[in-house]
């Protein structure tokens, strides 16, 4: 990745109180402005390393980097990285608490100590960003849990973080609302955030991200591009992987001579096209194959 490093880890490990190594000699970088993918089986340390990417947990030994510069652990530090780091949890109902939506979405800015004016400009924008001005009065513990998603990312864009860590961002969503959080993500990354989420959905993956890393037992085991990931079939299995959807089928096609060898699509819509240009070659190649 040839991108300035907005997060690095350097010799990061960590271990729960009973003793599992949860991170292990960790060494990363991610690059700032980048849609980022991190894969891996429950237990991988997916969560924990993130935990540490804005302070919440303290390194066993090792280094933790916020753009270039070393966390460090005092309140008045800790205050500093979480303006540059947001984490939006897995589990909405552990980040929201306070009696309204507008309410919640102001919490963040509040806290900041920032002018009651700047503080309704950000949560109005993070209202809209995510499409939830319509919910500001609600109480949130009455919202679906896919408007709680939205909320709880509201929470953070709030803080006008440079980096938005999203932990499974779509789990237990379906597809309509999982589309429309990932367009989110994908909208506020076009502005320059960078956008860091963990998944076990390899389509997503393969679709959305620019890079990925691939995580076990606390290590990094893989790194890449999507398509070079997903191309190296000992890390997949390694990694417990299935292979994306859409590049199963494609190789295959290209494989029988069905679409034309390129650029691996990464989305359906994608692959659909690209049948649709091998029209022609898969008739020929069809009415060739009937001939005695």
């Amino acid at each position: 990745m040839k991108s300035e490093a907005i997060l690095e880890t350097k010799n990061l490990s960590f271990s729960y109180f009973d003793g599992n190594p949860a991170l292990v000699d960790l060494s990363i970088s991610i690059p700032a402005g980048k849609r980022i993918a991190f894969l891996g089986p429950n237990g991988a340390g997916k969560t924990t390393l993130f935990l540490h990417f804005n302070g919440l947990m303290k390194p066993e030994r090792g280094k933790v980097y916020v753009a270039g510069k070393e966390i460090r652990y005092d309140r008045a530090s800790l205050l500093e990285v979480r303006k540059k780091v947001g984490i939006v949890f897995q589990d909405p109902d552990t980040q929201l608490f306070s009696a309204s939506v507008r309410q919640e979405v102001a919490f963040g800015p509040l806290n900041l100590g920032l002018p009651r004016e700047a503080v309704l400009r950000l949560v109005d924008k993070a209202m809209e960003e995510t499409d939830i001005g319509d919910l500001q009065e609600r109480p949130t513990h009455f919202l679906s849990y896919g408007q709680k998603k939205r909320v709880a990312i509201a929470d953070i864009l709030a803080m006008q973080p440079q980096v938005l860590i999203c932990d499974e961002p779509t789990a237990w969503l379906d597809a309509v609302h999982a589309r429309r959080v990932m367009g989110i993500l994908s909208d506020i990354n076009s502005r320059g955030v960078t956008v860091i989420i963990s998944t076990h959905d390899v389509d997503l993956a393969y679709s959305w991200a620019e890079y990925i890393f691939v995580m076990k037992a606390g290590r990094v085991i893989g790194e890449g591009t999507p398509d070079r990931v997903f191309a190296d079939g000992d890390l997949l299995r390694e990694a417990e992987l299935a292979k994306p959807f859409v590049a199963e089928v494609y190789e295959e096609l290209t494989a029988r001579g069905w679409v034309k060898p390129d650029a691996p699509p990464r989305s359906v819509e994608e692959l659909l096209a690209r049948i649709r240009d091998g029209d022609g070659a898969a008739g020929r190649a069809a009415s060739g194959s009937g001939r005695e």
